[in-house]
């Protein structure tokens, strides 16, 4: 095969793989579009909870109420669908990797995706409670708290991303050991200045509150001790094969 061939043939099957993706997505997405308002309901509960008495969230804009639920749908069916779409793009790399290559790079991108899903939850059923509750309690007297859905909604994705990246710290200090780009001896030698960093990323991702920076750092910190011990678990595994 020449080597116009060879790139034609990984276009076609780049194009395949990527139909598949989008199609699964556009399916799980057509699934839950009826319970689209439902999906919101369930995204806005950890602020609904904390709101005083007769409290509610508002819509400012005409084509809010119905585009917000919308987009929570279709970022309900990209989490749905990541795992099938991430095998697609297995599919596609797999042929050009070693054995021994495989055998490291699946498990690292399930542990990410885990850990990603891992990051939500913990933003939404521990961090979202503390934070809201904080930001109610501290609006001043005869102000009512009424926000609005699409700010919610990106405020949320911006936590959720924050949270997700955050428990990728393991993944991260994984491959950099498996690279050979740093040792463990370094990695431990570094440590002050991670829980350094750690705090600093939570005072900036995090609202101003002391309790849900700590939420953000800490998770850090320990997910960053982890990978060092899992790191080392993979080295001696390593060394005795």
């Amino acid at each position: 095969m020449s080597t116009n061939e060879s790139f034609i043939s990984h276009l076609i099957e780049l194009r395949n793989r990527l139909l598949n993706s989008v199609v699964a997505l556009l399916v799980v997405f057509v699934c839950l579009f009826p319970w689209a308002a439902d999906l919101y309901a369930v995204l806005a509960h950890p602020l609904l909870a904390k709101l005083p008495k007769g409290g509610q969230m508002i819509a400012t804009d005409v084509t809010t109420p119905f585009f917000v639920p919308l987009k929570v749908a279709l970022m309900a069916a990209f989490l749905i669908a990541l795992p099938y779409i991430l095998y697609q793009v297995w599919r596609f790399i797999a042929p050009g990797l070693y054995e021994h290559e495989k055998k490291w790079v699946f498990p690292l991108v399930a542990s990410s995706l885990m850990l990603f899903f891992f990051g939500m939850a913990f933003a939404y059923f521990a961090v979202f409670p503390v934070v809201f509750g904080f930001i109610t309690a501290a609006a001043p007297v005869g102000v009512a708290v009424m926000t609005d859905i699409d700010k919610y909604l990106s405020f949320v994705l911006s936590m959720f991303v924050a949270f997700g990246l955050a428990f990728q710290v393991p993944v991260v200090v994984v491959v950099l050991v498996k690279m050979n780009l740093v040792t463990i001896t370094k990695l431990k030698e570094i440590r002050p200045y991670v829980i350094v960093g750690a705090f600093v990323l939570g005072a900036i991702f995090t609202p101003p509150d002391v309790v849900s920076q700590f939420m953000l750092a800490m998770p850090l910190w320990l997910l960053y001790e982890a990978g060092i011990v899992v790191a080392g678990m993979m080295g001696k595994s390593s060394a005795a094969a």
